[in-house]
């Protein structure tokens, strides 16, 4: 049986290290570098290397696909003092990548050789527990999770479709939720939007889910809006937000959300929902259609009526409102493939999802080739008709 030091010298030959100039040679090259710190947590709190990806050591064979997909990529791994970087090295190498090593003497060497280190952001010890389960997502980690705790996402609505979408982006760690709503709680909203309860009733809706949401996370800002979307404010209202989640129940404020994004250039989840049927889509400026492209005309009242006239399956903005959190959260991390492009139809008596695509209208006003800024304006009355949400 071989000695942990006799196994540490096999690997070490069987590696290729780099010192403190060779990698500061490699990073000033034009080939791109991916540069690990394979140190646990605590000791990457001390100091890391500029520009390094932090994967402790014990998760690395799980992550590296995701940070580096080609076999080729050029790979540098570093730990404290070069030896955990030589197993690290040497995993990889068994795991086919054919460009790695590791640097030595660790970061003791390049902060004796004067390089400079950086305190990295790291999450807290209670944010680390609450945030355990997206921290073992190769694809969100700490790095991810910190994104999204500097993320800023703003909800049109706190009703059924607003309500569980931010409940559950509260909960993943949206540092900053925006809600807009001017409505009051009422006791028929109670079956469907969950940031509410008997108690509120009468009370404003943004105050009533801004409890709700803090209450649920305090990690996380919620930035009332009790007022009504409109030409006069749209602007003002939806800048400095990185997306927007659709949960408007008429088709004046969906037009005017949907200019409003054009010119601002922010993505907006959008979705909807009919008795027991449901869509949802994404729209991203100068990457797909818009809404306008979707619905260049906003239907006549009697093919669209409001939850009043034709009901809802209370559950069914739920499961709506949660992919929407799904999409914005995929948008936030820049992960998996987004619905632009796409319209997902979700019907719940029959337990059926059906797609169909969205094209791009060349001649859309909005956003066509020819389309100049959108002037935002307030809808007239005559389409001024809810839909359900």
């Amino acid at each position: 049986m071989s000695t942990y030091e006799h196994y540490l010298r096999q690997v070490l030959r069987s590696v290729a290290e780099v010192s403190v100039s060779e990698l500061l040679a490699a990073r000033a090259s034009a080939t791109p570098l991916l540069l690990l710190d394979v140190r646990e947590p605590d000791e990457h709190e001390q100091g890391v290397i500029p520009g390094a990806r932090l994967v402790p050591r014990g998760l690395l064979e799980g992550r590296i696909e995701q940070l580096a997909k080609d076999p080729e990529a050029r790979i540098v791994v570093y730990c404290h003092s070069g030896k955990r970087s030589a197993f690290a090295a040497h995993s990889l190498s068994l795991m086919g990548y054919v460009n790695v090593s590791s640097l030595s003497g660790g970061i003791v060497a390049w902060r004796a050789a004067g390089g400079s280190v950086t305190k990295p952001e790291l999450l807290s010890a209670s944010q680390r527990a609450r945030y355990s389960r997206h921290v073992l997502l190769p694809e969100v980690g700490e790095a991810g999770q910190l994104q999204l705790l500097k993320s800023r996402v703003l909800l049109l609505g706190a009703g059924g479709l607003g309500c569980p979408a931010a409940y559950y982006l509260a909960a993943a760690g949206v540092g900053t939720l925006g809600i807009i709503d001017d409505d009051n709680v009422d006791e028929s909203n109670l079956q469907r939007q969950i940031l509410h309860n008997s108690r509120r009733i009468g009370q404003k809706k943004v105050a009533s889910a801004e409890q709700t949401l803090r209450e649920l996370n305090p990690d996380v800002k919620v930035i009332a809006h009790p007022v009504r979307l409109g030409a006069d404010n749209a602007l003002d209202l939806l800048s400095g937000y990185d997306v927007i989640v659709d949960g408007a129940d008429n088709f004046p404020t969906r037009y005017l959300l949907n200019d409003a994004s054009v010119i601002l250039n922010i993505p907006v989840v959008h979705a909807s929902v009919y008795r027991f049927e449901a869509q949802l889509t994404t729209f991203i400026p100068t990457k797909g259609p818009c809404y306008r492209c979707l619905y260049p005309e906003p239907p006549p009242p009697e093919l669209a009526p409001s939850c009043e006239q034709a009901g809802v399956l209370g559950v069914l903005p739920g499961v709506l409102g949660v992919l929407q959190a799904t999409e914005t959260l995929k948008l936030l991390l820049n992960v998996g493939e987004s619905l632009v492009g796409r319209l997902l139809l979700y019907d719940a008596l029959l337990a059926t999802f059906n797609y169909i695509k969205v094209r791009s209208k060349p001649d859309c006003p909005a956003c066509g080739l020819h389309a100049t800024p959108p002037v935002l304006t307030d809808w007239p009355a005559i389409c001024k008709q809810t839909s359900p949400r």
